[in-house]
């Protein structure tokens, strides 16, 4: 009895050591949704696109992008949060993520355990441009220009609550400045009202200003990311231009539902790494400006806390709305 009993407890054991590994070599058995919070046809969704081939051909199965766009992000986040934790339901948002819990207090999921982060990819700057003929050399010109004139400069964003206007408001906070902001819908408006002369300064993506900037229809005075872009290696960023500490870039991350077992997580994790290896997205990536990273779950979980609350705290500061 005692043998046969040892027997049964070493069995027993081996079968749960053996249970998570066997659910993730089971993993994927169905098609993959890629849920990008974004309107087709835009950069996030060309990225997800060129992640998503790759994708299907590393796990054998396909990988079908879904864009559900609306309410800053929040449409698409809902629609993966509430969806099976299986692994079989991947979000591809951007830094947008830890933004909208500070600028939609009801939100129709929980933030804290509604996602498990897979990887964070990459991370791209956002550019502060002006008019070729523009006064301003620098963003050192701009800064101490602002200083002293209060309120009488002005700049624009592609909206409020977008990634180009919380990177002005945070220099604003950083260097105490008094600056207009003038929102627009879309990035085509802002650069023609720069163009014109309409407002003196604007903040844009690296993505939708680059050719313009190649093109010397525009001028870049700074990156809003801690380092230079490998894009504009020779624009400085406004921590070199003065603004000490000063880091607003924007990055990308795959999340899944916050209840996926660890064990798919993390085969998700290596098969993403896998297909940002290869050339087709590594191109995709480098047309966005990305400079990738691929942090790994927990880096990634450790990161989106650290945004969350430093976007908290500009947009309670600078009392942001989206009205």
């Amino acid at each position: 009895m005692t043998r046969r009993a040892l027997l049964a407890g070493g069995a027993a054991t081996l079968l749960c050591a053996l249970r998570p590994r066997a659910f993730a070599q089971a993993f994927p058995r169905k098609p993959l949704r890629l849920i990008v919070p974004f309107p087709a046809g835009g950069g996030t969704d060309a990225m997800a696109r060129a992640l998503g081939d790759a994708l299907s051909r590393d796990l054998g199965q396909p990988v079908v992008v879904d864009n559900k766009s609306g309410a800053g992000t929040v449409i698409g986040n809902d629609a993966a949060a509430k969806s099976p934790p299986d692994g079989h339901t991947l979000l591809l948002n951007t830094s947008a993520i830890a933004i909208v819990p500070s600028l939609h207090p009801k939100l129709p999921y929980p933030t804290r355990t509604a996602f498990s982060p897979v990887v964070l990819l990459g991370r791209a700057p956002n550019v502060a441009i002006v008019r070729p003929d523009s006064p301003l050399r620098s963003a050192a010109d701009f800064v101490a220009k602002a200083r002293a004139h209060p309120g009488r400069m002005s700049y624009g964003s592609a909206g409020n609550g977008t990634s180009t206007h919380l990177a002005a408001e945070l220099l604003k906070s950083s260097a105490q400045l008094f600056v207009t902001h003038v929102p627009y819908r879309g990035a085509a408006p802002v650069i023609n009202d720069v163009l014109a002369g309409q407002i003196d300064l604007a903040f844009g993506t690296l993505p939708s200003v680059a050719p313009m900037l190649t093109g010397g229809k525009l001028r870049a005075l700074a990156v809003t990311s801690a380092q230079r872009s490998p894009l504009l290696p020779d624009v400085p960023t406004f921590a070199e231009s003065g603004v000490t500490g000063y880091d607003a870039d924007v990055w990308y991350g795959i999340f899944v539902p916050g209840a996926t077992p660890p064990a798919v997580v993390e085969q998700l994790y290596a098969a993403v790494r896998r297909a940002a290896q290869t050339e087709g997205f590594k191109r995709r990536a480098a047309a966005e400006g990305l400079a990738l990273t691929l942090d790994g779950p927990l880096e990634t979980a450790r990161i989106v806390r650290a945004e969350e609350a430093k976007w908290r705290h500009v947009i309670k500061t600078q009392s942001i709305t989206l009205e």
